[in-house]
């Protein structure tokens, strides 16, 4: 009956590959079955197979084209169903070795300890498996700290349901501080598309509060406001590289979008593009030029907006 309801325990826990499945993995391997052992060492590598295939994913998705058909949500869902899948088959039938070394790890061998605190009068767990069950509560923890650590760090989130939110929500902003700072709004707008993905990728804070940054202004050593760290892409010899960095954080989208005007007309470096402020692209190539952003292609991309269907449908 044991074994019956430890593979009850696994059948509960497989193919769900989170780490709510972990604490039925404890359970089933306290029952010292080496089978289940295998098994849930299987179960283990395929956690660890998904979560570098989703990191893979959200390297791509940040290097893929805004209005690509195969960056929409419904490519990205069945995307998501086939990279599970894929964990399973390539953890199956020997996969990538990490399960025998969970195995060797977690299934010592009866030799390795007293023959006498094997079995315990009192009924309780012999030693093999009560050292089984604290190693896997050790990986559990491990796992545990991991995700806490990257929820307390900052990360980018949906700020906006759909472009068109996006654009009505900040183009009456953009159009005031484009007529403070002599600027063109269009180009404010495309500019803020282009660094938030039409505002699916904002920063927001360790306590899931918006950064309101729609313009990747990063905080220097003279920003005294608050700062969130996250992961950004930079290119060097133009390739991208994945960095950590601190950015500015704001209380609303109208502070963002007065210091982001304020900050490219203080900045000496940023000169030329003021100059030229009335012609976008012109504007654009000097912020490049300039090294606001480190990718090549970035003051192409900001005119491919500026000049598309899509966003020439959505002005006012």
């Amino acid at each position: 009956m044991e074994s019956l309801s430890t593979k009850s325990q696994l059948d509960m826990a497989r193919n769900v590959h989170d780490m709510g499945s972990i604490n039925k993995m404890r359970e089933a391997i306290a029952s010292g079955d080496e089978t289940v052992l295998q098994e849930a060492a299987q179960q283990f590598e395929a956690i660890f197979v998904q979560m570098m295939l989703k990191s893979m994913r959200k390297a791509q998705d940040a290097l893929a084209d805004e209005d690509s058909p195969f960056n929409s949500q419904q490519v990205k869902f069945y995307r998501d169903m086939h990279d599970q899948q894929l964990a399973t088959d390539l953890t199956s039938g020997g996969g990538l070795g990490l399960a025998d070394v969970i195995v060797k790890q977690l299934g010592q061998t009866e030799d390795s300890y007293t023959p006498a605190s094997v079995i315990r009068s009192d009924g309780d767990l012999s030693s093999l498996n009560r050292n089984r069950v604290y190693n896997v509560a050790e990986a559990q923890d491990i796992a545990l700290s991991s995700q806490s650590i990257r929820s307390q760090s900052a990360q980018k989130d949906a700020m906006f349901e759909s472009p068109e939110q996006f654009v009505e929500s900040l183009m009456p902003i953009a159009e005031k501080v484009a007529e403070k700072y002599g600027m063109d709004p269009k180009a404010i707008i495309s500019q803020a598309a282009v660094e938030t993905g039409w505002g699916k990728f904002v920063i927001h804070k360790a306590d899931g509060e918006s950064s309101h940054n729609l313009f990747g202004i990063k905080a220097n050593k003279g920003w005294q406001g608050e700062q969130a760290v996250v992961d950004t892409l930079e290119f060097n010899n133009g390739l991208p590289q994945k960095q950590k960095a601190a950015f500015r954080s704001y209380s609303s989208v109208e502070d963002a979008m007065e210091d982001y005007g304020r900050f490219i007309t203080s900045q000496p470096r940023y000169s030329h593009a003021v100059e030229n402020a009335s012609d976008a692209a012109r504007y654009t190539h000097a912020l490049q030029e300039a090294g606001y952003a480190t990718d090549p292609e970035y003051a192409s991309k900001i005119m491919a907006v500026y000049n598309s269907d899509r966003l020439s449908a959505l002005m006012p």
